[in-house]
């Protein structure tokens, strides 16, 4: 019997957009909560309460709370085995998880509104810092993507890798890199969007989204 799932995501938010694919992708019903970061519900007395840590996306299974986008998805992945994200070649895999991270700890982090408002009050410069290390961290993977070929990251089955640098690219989007530049990363980008969760989770697909 599938545990009872909600998860409270940002519709824009990057992280949120990873655990959606993989909930859609598997065909995983769940309960859907919009947290507005711009509105600071994230930092709301009663959503502390849930999570601590005041982040999106938080995933409540049966009453209880899991966050961090990784965590959430290598967890759907053994408790849903259908259509998994991480493959078993124990080599490939480390290559998927290798990217991944990449992303989440190398450049995501550092377009979190709390670290871009600390970092200055001006909007112009807070783009600028954004597209500085999305480009450095782009430059990095377009090298290492460069190995592969085939629609997906890894060659021609979707992995964790995409799951993690697609809404990447949707924020490098946003920050005016010019992703011309990545053309590896660029491929991949459209080849994921054509498929169908990919774009049932995207951004312009949820509640409360706006241009």
């Amino acid at each position: 019997m599938q545990p009872s799932l909600t998860l409270y995501h940002y519709w824009r938010s990057s992280c949120s957009w990873r655990v959606r694919w993989v909930l859609a992708l598997k065909g995983i019903a769940y309960e859907s909560v919009a947290i507005n970061l711009l509105e600071s519900d994230q930092k709301k007395a009663e959503y502390l309460a849930l999570n601590p840590n005041g982040l999106v996306p938080a995933l409540q299974v049966d009453g209880q709370f899991l966050t961090e986008s990784l965590a959430i998805i290598e967890w759907l992945d053994e408790v849903f085995p259908g259509d998994p994200v991480l493959p078993k070649d124990p080599w490939i895999k480390a290559q998927a998880r290798e990217i991944a991270l990449l992303v989440a700890a190398g450049i995501q982090p550092l377009q979190n509104l709390k670290v871009t408002h600390h970092f200055s009050a001006e909007a112009k410069e807070r783009e600028h810092w954004s597209r500085h290390f999305i480009e450095e961290g782009f430059t990095a993977l377009e090298k290492k993507l460069a190995a592969f070929s085939g629609n997906y990251c890894l060659g021609h089955s979707l992995t964790l890798a995409d799951i993690f640098l697609v809404p990447q690219v949707y924020n490098a989007l946003r920050f005016q890199v010019e992703m011309h530049r990545f053309q590896r990363l660029e491929s991949i980008y459209k080849n994921c969007l054509r498929t169908e969760a990919c774009d049932k989770s995207s951004p312009h697909r949820q509640p409360g989204a706006h241009p």
